[in-house]
């Protein structure tokens, strides 16, 4: 056994189950390559100052989760704790917004590091794809990734998750509200640290999940009646977009999500099967972020979603997803003339497209055909001194256990027909 494991709060992704993740994040990004996303990726750490404007100061994100460090030659640098930050500072210093084509629509996925306490479905590592349309204000286009993370979800067979929406208004109404808020939060009876957070941004204590808090904020009054008539129209606009496209969604007029760059409208995907942490993605519109960290004012909106809680979502229903096949021929050489011979028909039938492997090592007929066995191959081939003079090999169906020759030159052809 090795002397190192695993971080703690971290996992290692390995086959089988590895095959399933991957199945999860080709699934979600699928309806965005047919939507004009473009992929892009970012350095996994930032400098920390990208997180502290965007994310916000005073969010738990930035306060506690993050995982900042002093570089030798003196640059503060932070492992990335979400997406959009990155890819909004990618954008900006690509000049893909100068490129006169906007939105600029792209799409990531990658690995993100939050220090907390791990838990099921909470990790410290974990796993997301992401997109986000930077550049324009249109219903329309929230409304888009919301519909296309509903059909990418729906393509996995997940039907029990709940997508709720709000808005959060704009730079006009929402100084509005937070006094409002602000003054309610005053007279209720909270710890030093929250009501220092009342002060600087009164809307993560909405966030705030503690039961004795959340108690108290019954009565807290809601963004909802404080909108200005554009975030009232905006937001009825992609209610409306929405309906019409058959997505089903619950108005929360208590939901903030927990990044201080939120504008108008916000979203989550929540799932009831995975206990506490119910939410599997979310996101929504953030007009004011390209300001923050230095760019022009650049509308935008997005969103990123778990691929580890999409599959415990998965899992949870009892959703089996069809995988092909990681194997689906696996040769078996009896001999040194054989193992040529078959490792030339392997490469043909790989390069084919046909999924196959072959017996590494010096291994008799029985232990090879427990390999074949275990790699779950559909056919497997055997070539023997005997069948190398009549220019056959031995193909045999592992789910019937029939077998017969077939000849050399035919193989690819036979194969073709029957994994069809």
């Amino acid at each position: 056994m090795s002397t190192f494991q695993a971080p703690k709060g971290t996992y290692d992704l390995i086959p089988p189950d590895s095959a399933r993740f991957l199945a999860v994040r080709e699934a979600i990004s699928a309806p965005l390559k047919r939507s004009g996303y473009g992929y892009i990726e970012t350095p996994g750490f930032e400098n920390v100052e990208l997180f502290a404007r965007g994310v916000g100061e005073s969010t738990d994100i930035v306060t506690k989760e993050m995982y900042a460090f002093e570089t030798k030659g003196g640059d503060r640098l932070a492992l990335r704790p979400e997406g959009t930050a990155s890819v909004l500072r990618a954008a900006l210093e690509a000049n893909l917004h100068k490129a006169g084509n906007l939105p600029v629509k792209l799409w990531y996925s990658g690995s993100y590091y939050r220090y907390e306490r791990p838990q099921k479905g909470r990790y410290r590592h974990f796993s997301q794809v992401g997109a986000e349309a930077i550049g324009a204000e249109d219903p329309a286009l929230d409304a888009e990734l919301i519909v296309l993370a509903d059909d990418a979800y729906h393509s996995l067979g997940l039907r029990e998750f709940r997508i709720l929406l709000n808005s959060l208004g704009d730079k006009e109404c929402r100084p509005v509200y937070r006094a409002a808020l602000q003054e309610f939060l005053r007279g209720l009876d909270l710890d030093e640290d929250t009501l220092r957070r009342a002060e600087i941004n009164p809307l993560r204590v909405l966030d705030d999940k503690r039961e004795a808090v959340q108690k108290q904020l019954a009565d807290a009054p809601l963004l909802r009646d404080y909108l200005c008539d554009g975030c009232k129209a905006y937001h009825e606009e992609v209610r409306a977009l929405l309906t019409a496209q058959g997505v089903a969604y619950e108005d929360d007029p208590r939901l903030v999500r927990g990044l201080d760059y939120y504008t108008r409208t916000t979203f989550e995907f929540v799932h009831d099967g995975l206990g506490s942490q119910s939410a599997v993605g979310g996101g929504g519109r953030y007009d004011g972020l390209s300001e923050m960290i230095g760019g022009p004012a650049l509308p935008s909106v997005g969103w990123a979603l778990g691929v580890d809680r999409t599959v415990l979502a998965l899992e949870a229903e009892g959703v089996t997803l069809e995988l092909p096949a990681a194997t689906s021929v696996f040769a078996v050489p009896l001999g040194e003339e054989a193992r040529r011979v078959l490792f030339a028909k392997v490469t043909e039938l790989r390069r084919a497209g046909i999924a196959a492997d072959f017996s590494f090592g010096s291994k008799g007929l029985k232990g090879a055909m427990k390999n074949a066995n275990r790699s779950g191959a559909r056919f497997t081939l055997v070539v023997g001194e005997r069948d190398l003079a009549e220019g056959v090999a031995q193909l045999k169906d592992m789910e019937s256990g029939e077998q017969g020759p077939v000849r050399l030159d035919d193989i690819l052809t036979t194969l073709q027909e029957r994994l069809a």
